[in-house]
This record gives C-alpha cells, structure tokens and sequence, in this order.
C-alpha cells in the first residue's frame, strides 16, 4: 500500500512537471506570470468611434504592464494622428484562452477596430508556436469579417532563458507571414539593442516584464508598424 501511495504522488508531481514544462514562463511558452492584477487604464475609451483609428489590444501582463495601449496612444497624438484604444488583458493569458473566454470575438464583432494587436508569451517552444499560429488564424478570420487587420506583438524571453530569443523571433515572425498579418517586431528590435549595446534595460527588475523605458520603445514599433 504504501508503495502504490508512493507512486500516485510520484505521478502526480510528474503531471505538475509537465504541465509546467508546457504553460509556465520557464519554458517560454504562451502564458506568462503577471505582476499585478491589471488596472483600468485610460486607454479603454467609451466613444471609439469618434477618433480617427480605433485598436484593440489583446494580451496579458506585458501588455497592461506601463499601461502600453495608453503609450501608444500618447505617441499617436504627439503625431497628430487621434487613435481610441481598448484592452481585453489578463495576466497569465494565452491566445488560445482569450478565445475560449469568448470575450474577443464579442469585441471584434462590434466592427470599431482598424487594427487588432495580439500579443501572447515568449512562445520559443512548439505549444506557443501552435497557439501563435492556429488561434492567430481564428482571429484573423474575424478581423476580416469585420473590418480589422491583425497585428502581432512579438514579445521576448526573459533574461533568463535569452537563448531562446531567436526562435521567439522565428516563431513570431512565421505566425505573422502564415496569416497575412501585421507584425510589430518589438522583440528583434529589442535584441538588436543589446546586442550592440550590452544594455538591457528594457526589462524591468524582474527580468522579463519591461521597464518603462521598454514599453515606450514596444510603443513606438507598434505605432510605427499600424501607421
């Protein structure tokens, strides 16, 4: 009896392992930690439809992280271009769970949105990879539908796991050409940067989610990539 007991928690630590292995930030994979519970940013705009673009932001906490959607919008109006933005964000969010939560395909059918920037995990491993294409294309077939275009916003991994930065940017890039989606390259231009400056202070003190100083440049791709 007691070598059967032995065995069940022996499997069932295996079965965390490998759950973990799939879903957790130590692989890379799509989901990723929050900091925070993300707050109500001004960027969730109730009168959309009187600006000049309207985009939706879909992701998790490196999304809300600095309040990125605001940032864009900030940018934008330094430009002189009135954009309205809206978030749909929960920490520790695939793509493939805010299809399941049901609440994006509502908001994209509501046809206010130019652009829609999806944004997941790190996704270096072949579970992101998949989520990043597969769910990708179910949204980008709703886009279509109703008048958007379908952006993604390719992240990084964390410090820790740097080596996997070029196949965050492959599998990243692949999703995008796949799909005939945008793609705002916010991770290549990051890994440029430290790789020529040896300055990695676009992460944040965690080493992973962005600093300030990284949000504004994630900022400034995504709004150079829409406009």
């Amino acid at each position: 009896m007691k070598i059967f007991k032995f065995a069940l928690v022996a499997a069932a630590l295996l079965l965390c392992l490998i759950l973990s292995s799939c879903f957790g930030e130590s692989n890379n994979d799509p989901k990723v930690s929050p900091i925070a519970d993300p707050i109500v940013p001004a960027d969730n705009d109730p009168d959309l439809q009187n600006t000049d673009y309207n985009i939706l932001f879909i992701g998790n906490s490196l999304t809300y992280s600095n309040d990125l959607p605001g940032l864009v919008r900030n940018l934008a109006e330094e430009k002189g271009v009135d954009i309205g933005v809206k978030s749909v964000v929960k920490g520790n969010y695939a793509l493939i769970d805010h299809w399941n939560d049901g609440v994006i395909q509502q908001e994209i059918a509501t046809a206010q949105y130019d652009f829609v920037v999806v944004q997941q995990g790190p996704s270096s491993q072949a579970f992101g990879r998949e989520v990043l294409i597969e769910y990708g294309k179910k949204i980008k077939v709703l886009c279509d539908e109703y008048g958007g275009e379908l952006a993604y916003y390719m992240v990084w991994p964390s410090r820790t796991y740097y080596h996997t930065f070029d196949g965050v940017i492959k599998n990243h890039e692949d999703a995008a050409s796949l799909n005939e989606a945008l793609l705002c390259p916010v991770g290549r231009v990051w890994k440029k940067h430290f790789d020529d400056t040896n300055d990695f202070s676009y992460y944040g003190s965690d080493g992973f989610h962005p600093s300030l100083k990284g949000s504004q440049v994630a900022a400034d791709v995504i709004y150079n990539t829409l406009f």
